[in-house]
């Protein structure tokens, strides 16, 4: 018994940390770096905000979206495109047409925009094949990636592209809010304030991790070519950044809108996806070089998550195995608690979602499970170099 008694207070304390004590540590950490960049402010009227640039020192950009069979968000991507406040001069927009079968092609070729070029791909390889494609091609040093449905604010491409007036900066990770349907708005919403919340505070400690594949910007040097089987290259590129010993920062008034996935079952669809993308990469995350702030980061914040569905099953078995103690009975029942709560969230999802928070447990649940999920597939070999659009 010993050893299920162990095994389950492991399990708690990881689970604890990654949720509860690392975001703790990280509020104190982050406002103490907050009142010392206040006390700067008011002893010598500077906090080290990237300032803002005229439009004769912006770099030159080159804007790259690859695209599958994106006929029915095009239209706005373009319009948003030209609703960019850019010197004309210095944007370069490069669209991927990644093997379209639907009239993805037509509607390029119809832009008329002269900063425009586009690269019609007769067999779909994926989106890092579309990528590396792409950056081949590219005219200019920094460039900046972003995904056919995620539209920019007006200002977004120049808030990323001003803090590359520093030599030493090699990534900048945007911000990405999502227009949410009435299941997702209570599920995804919730998570991804909480996850923002995050990586505004590591950022502010220099110890951001990853970027949203759907709006952020990399000197080019940093870009290293993709294997076909990379999936999560927001996570990969930024990685690859730090190892050429560039910085990497996140900026979140540079924003984009994105559409969350507008059921639970979309986002689990992703995050298996995701999940098997994770474990690939993992071997080439750790060997990494970091610094400690961001190692603790990247173990509290992603890996610990990444084998969060082991711990729980731990948990669960272990107090399971311990029920005569009445410690271990009321953790057990707790365990199930949330598990029935999850479970009516799936069961009676129209109805749950006029509960608050009624499908948040189903939510989370379904997130987790799906590392699972992906490290099964991991496991097998499964390779998935295609895109797919959650619904």
């Amino acid at each position: 018994m010993m050893v299920a008694e162990l095994t389950f207070w492991v399990s708690l304390m990881l689970v604890a940390h990654t949720y509860l004590i690392y975001p703790l540590v990280l509020f104190f950490a982050y406002s103490l770096v907050q009142v010392r960049r206040d006390w700067r402010y008011l002893r010598f009227r500077r906090d080290g905000r990237c300032p803002a640039q005229a439009a004769a020192e912006l770099p030159p950009v080159t804007l790259i979206i690859a695209a599958y069979n994106e006929e029915a968000r095009l239209r706005d991507k373009l319009a948003n495109i030209r609703a960019l406040d850019y010197p004309p001069d210095r944007l370069e927009v490069i669209f991927v047409s990644d093997g379209s079968t639907d009239a993805t092609n037509a509607i390029l070729r119809a832009a008329g925009d002269p900063r425009i070029r586009c690269i019609y791909l007769d067999t779909r390889g994926g989106k890092s094949s579309a990528l590396n494609h792409a950056v081949a091609q590219a005219h200019h040093e920094i460039l900046i990636f972003s995904d056919a449905a995620t539209r920019f604010t007006p200002n977004a491409v120049q808030k990323l592209a001003r803090h590359f007036s520093d030599p030493r900066v090699g990534a900048v990770c945007g911000s990405l809010d999502f227009e949410a349907s009435p299941e997702s708005r209570q599920t995804e919403g919730v998570y991804w304030t909480y996850e923002s919340m995050l990586r505004l505070m590591e950022a502010r400690l220099g110890a951001t991790l990853t970027a949203s594949g759907a709006i952020y910007a990399l000197r080019r040097d940093c870009y290293p070519r993709l294997s076909a089987d990379t999936v999560i290259e927001d996570l990969v590129i930024p990685m690859n950044a730090r190892r050429l010993g560039y910085r990497v920062l996140y900026d979140p008034e540079a924003v984009g809108t994105d559409f969350a996935a507008s059921s639970v079952a979309g986002e689990f669809a992703r995050r298996v996806r995701v999940a098997t993308g994770s474990f690939r990469a993992l071997g080439q995350v750790l060997r990494t070089p970091l610094d400690p702030v961001t190692a603790f980061a990247f173990f509290s914040h992603k890996l610990l998550r990444w084998i969060l569905p082991f711990l729980l099953i731990a948990m669960l078995v272990s107090s399971g195995l311990l029920w005569s103690q009445p410690l271990y009975r009321i953790a057990l029942l707790g365990q199930l608690a949330f598990y029935l709560w999850a479970a009516l969230g799936f069961l009676f999802r129209r109805r749950m979602q006029s509960v608050r928070f009624g499908l948040l447990g189903y939510y989370l649940l379904a997130i987790h499970l799906a590392f699972l999920v992906g490290f099964v597939r991991f496991l097998g070999g499964r390779k998935e170099t295609a895109w797919q659009r959650v619904h």
